[in-house]
């Protein structure tokens, strides 16, 4: 196999991009291990001064990640995700105007490897969020499993993330004065098993736990598209009934997140590493979807408002795909 190297000389725009991506890379695969091996460090040579404040600590602030987290301006204003943004780079499009009284859910699709197109647009200030939705707060809803791990959730929440359980879409969407979306990945853990690049299979007809809330609440639904979200990584081939994927879906039952093995390119070589190709991430807002406020939605109810979703998100998808290269043939499929 020839290998392609990065040439010699490569802007310093582009070198700190880099940097950017295999910052966020790396908090994501090694961080939290990192974090949970401080503490056991901590209590194997006793650091009770340490680890004792600090695990009483966790214990009082242990619901925070269902009651809105704790976002710090000062983490999502770091220069470091301007460069990952531009790396890609990743691009947000409103295609209506959300009225900021009401509060909202948006549906992100696809889940992709790492979910980037979320983070960067909903997790950082150097997004075009704020400007294209003036008066609003997002929240992007990620697995419960990151925020039990110590240090890290301290870092996690910084970022705007909260807990993905259904008392945190609702403290979330029952706040008074409207302005609050809820980001919510709908395909989750299983869904990233499928992110292979020119794949669109959407894991979402079981996924019916977020019209409730809605349903519940009030609040409109919004699909949300992020274009080229499965360009990023290569995915070892794992087809249903594979070995490999029989193993995968076991281990996600397990432990609540799926270990899909991806690779990509290296730093310094495009052949083979774990940084994501430099590919655009088109995140495009659709419609909103009105919701009337049910506090006891009947099982009817649900199932029709689902349905009218995912119409809408197909509607979505259809309206832009020629735009960012999807051949004419291509379409989403429903799982």
């Amino acid at each position: 196999m020839k290998v392609e190297f990065a040439p010699l000389h490569i802007p310093l725009a582009r070198r700190l991009q880099t940097a950017a991506v295999l910052q966020w890379v790396l908090s994501f695969l090694l961080l939290a291990q990192v974090c949970i091996g401080i503490i056991v460090v901590l209590i194997v040579h006793n650091y009770w001064f340490l680890y004792v404040p600090y695990l009483t600590w966790l214990c009082l602030d242990w619901r925070t990640p269902e009651q809105g987290g704790r976002r710090s301006n000062w983490v999502r204003s770091w220069t470091v995700w301007r460069y990952f943004k531009d790396y890609f780079p990743i691009h947000l499009i409103k295609t209506w105007d959300l009225d900021p009284s009401h509060n909202y859910i948006f549906g992100f699709h696809p889940h992709g490897v790492l979910v980037a197109g979320a983070f960067g647009n909903f997790c950082t200030n150097h997004s075009d969020f704020e400007e294209l939705f003036p008066g609003f707060t997002a929240y992007l809803h990620v697995l419960p499993f990151w925020f039990r791990c110590p240090l890290f959730r301290e870092y996690l929440m910084t970022s705007g993330s909260v807990s993905v359980s259904k008392k945190s879409v609702s403290y979330v969407l029952s706040k008074e004065g409207g302005g609050n979306i809820s980001v919510i990945v709908l395909g989750g853990a299983e869904e990233s098993l499928d992110a292979h690049p020119g794949k669109f299979t959407l894991f979402i007809r079981q996924r019916k736990g977020f019209v409730k809330v809605a349903l519940t609440h009030g609040a409109s639904l919004v699909p949300v598209f992020s274009f080229g979200e499965n360009e990023l990584f290569k995915q070892v081939n794992n087809p249903e009934g594979s070995w490999l994927r029989t193993v995968q879906e076991k281990l996600q039952k397990i432990m609540g997140f799926a270990l899909p093995l991806f690779h990509a390119r290296g730093i310094f070589q495009y052949n083979f590493g774990l940084m994501p190709y430099r590919k655009p991430i088109h995140t495009v807002v659709g419609r909103p979807i009105p919701v009337h406020r049910t506090p006891h939605p009947s099982p009817e109810q649900i199932e029709e408002l689902h349905q009218t979703y995912m119409e809408e998100l197909r509607k979505l998808f259809e309206a832009h795909k020629r735009k960012y290269g999807i051949p004419e043939h291509e379409t989403l499929i429903f799982k």
